[in-house]
């Protein structure tokens, strides 16, 4: 078993998100696996079911919060980690750099290994090398988002133009359990963990069911008066 605090063990913070709740992180589960084999001390798994271009996300928010000094946030691909335009992704990464603390996303930033092994002229070079590899991969993403919405936005007016379009069908079985928690006087962050989904769906479907119950009482009002 590894000793988180043998100086030749690596921490790693791995960060696993889907888009939305009816998206399944097990696929990505298997990150865990590999980042132990390859001799990390995995500190944290963080788990998260919401948009790539949202800032706000919560787990992220509390990984870059739990960082240490020298450890790695371990992810996918470049797009678990930001969706959000350049400048914020960038804040973002800065953020992570700024706890002292590096990114590990195959592919991508895969060259920090050499960087610390490397000085002078050529680490100079590595760096300028994965900083650019980053930045492109960062612009990739968010390009990659904006291209699925706009596919999506004209899907749905072609649709519409026809006479299809119904919008996305609710999942009634995760709303019942959602207000079940709701009412057993869970909170809304407990809720969303047990009912597997994000705090905003919690916040959403709470938000609709009350809805119905006023326009069913005020209806009832107007009958009874």
């Amino acid at each position: 078993m590894l000793d988180p605090r043998s100086p030749t063990v690596r921490g790693a913070r791995v960060y696993l998100r889907v888009s939305t709740d009816e998206q399944d992180l097990a696929r990505q589960e298997t990150i865990v696996a590999s980042a132990r084999e390859a001799g990390f001390y995995v500190a944290a798994v963080y788990r998260e079911k919401a948009s790539g271009a949202r800032p706000d996300r919560p787990e992220l928010l509390r990984l870059v919060d739990d960082l240490q000094p020298g450890e790695v946030v371990i992810a996918e691909k470049i797009d678990r980690i930001s969706r959000l335009p350049l400048p914020e992704a960038e804040l973002l990464i800065a953020a992570i750099k700024g706890k002292g603390a590096r990114l590990a996303v195959p592919g991508i930033v895969d060259l920090s290994d050499l960087v610390s092994e490397s000085t002078g002229v050529a680490r100079i070079v590595l760096e300028a090398v994965q900083d650019m590899l980053l930045h492109v991969a960062l612009q990739t993403a968010r390009d990659d988002y904006e291209t699925r919405r706009e596919r999506q936005r004209e899907g749905v007016q072609i649709a519409k133009r026809a006479g299809r379009y119904k919008g996305r069908k609710a999942d009634i079985a995760l709303h019942h359990r959602i207000l079940s928690l709701r009412e057993s006087g869970m909170s809304i962050a407990r809720t969303a963990e047990l009912a597997g989904c994000s705090v905003a769906q919690v916040k959403r479907v709470t938000a609709i069911d009350r809805r119905k119950k006023d326009e069913a009482s005020a209806a009832h009002t107007v009958v009874t008066d």
